[in-house]
């Protein structure tokens, strides 16, 4: 019985021992440490690392338009380290090259995807802010599901909408509907741009009217083909006036006149913008194009896709306040956009006709988005 009593004794003890420790939260307060990758500093330099301690050789692949990978080192650790910069301020998308294979910065959240992930983000900031860092705050961006009847699909639709349209009640706002590029969805804009940031600042600083800006995804079954070819965009351009116009048109305070729609697009989502726009200049005002695929095409034929009004310049330049057309000189549909605004030359459409030094990249985007947006609705 002793015995007995004994184990259970012991079989107490160690049970006690092993669950019964009082719950402590000792030790989580303690102060944070340097951040691991990247860490940027005040003057721009960058810190990446990562951890592959087996790996032979790993880069770092940084930027989105002529990248050049450069060599990592490696210490006792396993920690391929490098810093590069001064680096402008500007937010860059990067990977890890590691043995051949693309990695992403495990240590960091912030990422670009689209119809897939790219790579990670890095931010740097000035102490004088950016035109697309975020300052100000009252903006807010919906995120709207509705039926597309033509792809018979349920979407969203992201809906951003400036601080002053909640401080007066009675605004009524004017409407740009932008597009995105192939690779992208209709978050991307925001994720990828901070067009928010973009708008909230213009329009703080007086630099742009209110407007409401609306994202709708312009792929049709995942490709660029279907975003582009003469199906999908008419399925695309049904959606639009039939689904996504009368949602905006009914859930918000915006002005539904011709001279206060514009829209505008870049890369797959600039041909759609061109398209759809020259096709319904009974509902838009402004036409933006940014770096498109398909108008730099010289075989392009623009017949194909209903575009009788590009035959009628006096139309086109009566009902068009804003035709807004811009490529990268680095970008390899530069020179299919010289030819483009050669053809509107030809057909006697006005036009405006911007370029900068850089590629097929988001900060041309950006850029476009801030100096488009300026120019519409005055």
């Amino acid at each position: 019985m002793e015995k007995k009593l004994f184990a259970i004794l012991l079989f107490l003890v160690s049970y006690i021992s092993l669950y019964g420790q009082a719950f402590s939260t000792e030790g989580w307060w303690s102060a944070e440490t340097q951040k691991y990758s990247p860490v940027v500093t005040a003057d721009g330099q960058i810190t990446f690392r990562t951890y592959a301690p087996n790996a032979k050789d790993v880069k770092l692949v940084f930027g989105e338009w002529d990248v050049q990978p450069v060599n990592m080192h490696k210490n006792d650790k396993g920690d391929w380290e490098i810093t590069i910069g001064p680096v402008i301020p500007g937010v860059y998308e990067y990977k890890f090259d590691i043995d051949g294979l693309k990695v992403l910065d495990y240590k960091n959240p912030q990422v670009k995807v689209g119809t897939e992930v790219y790579g990670s983000v890095v931010e740097v900031c000035a102490s004088v802010p950016r035109f697309d860092q975020y300052v100000h705050a009252g903006s807010e961006v919906d995120v709207i599901s509705y039926i597309s009847t033509s792809l018979s699909q349920r979407r969203k639709v992201y809906v951003y909408i400036p601080a002053v349209y909640y401080e007066n009640p009675e605004i009524r706002l004017p409407v740009l509907y932008l597009r995105h590029c192939g690779g992208d969805d209709e978050s991307s804009w925001i994720r990828s741009a901070s067009a928010d940031a973009i708008m909230d600042n213009l329009i703080a600083g007086g630099n742009a009217e209110p407007m409401i800006v609306v994202m709708t995804n312009g792929l049709t079954d995942g490709s660029w083909a279907g975003g582009s070819n003469v199906e999908g965009m008419r399925a695309l351009e049904e959606e639009l006036l039939n689904d996504v116009i009368p949602l905006v048109e009914k859930r918000y305070r915006v002005l539904t006149d011709r001279k206060s729609r514009a829209i505008a697009g870049l890369s797959m989502g600039g041909g759609q913008a061109f398209v759809i726009g020259m096709r319904h200049l009974e509902l838009f005002s402004a036409i933006g194009e940014f770096s498109s695929g398909l108008l730099s095409d010289s075989s392009w034929d623009y017949s194909k896709y209903g575009i009788a009004s590009i035959d009628d310049s006096v139309k086109v330049n009566s009902m068009l306040s804003l035709l807004w057309v811009s490529c990268g000189t680095k970008d390899s549909r530069w020179e299919g956009h010289k030819e483009f605004c050669r053809l509107l030359d030809r057909k006697g459409i006005r036009h405006t006709f911007r370029h900068s030094e850089h590629g097929h990249e988001w900060q041309m985007w950006r850029e476009q988005l801030r100096d488009f947006a300026t120019a519409l609705f005055h």
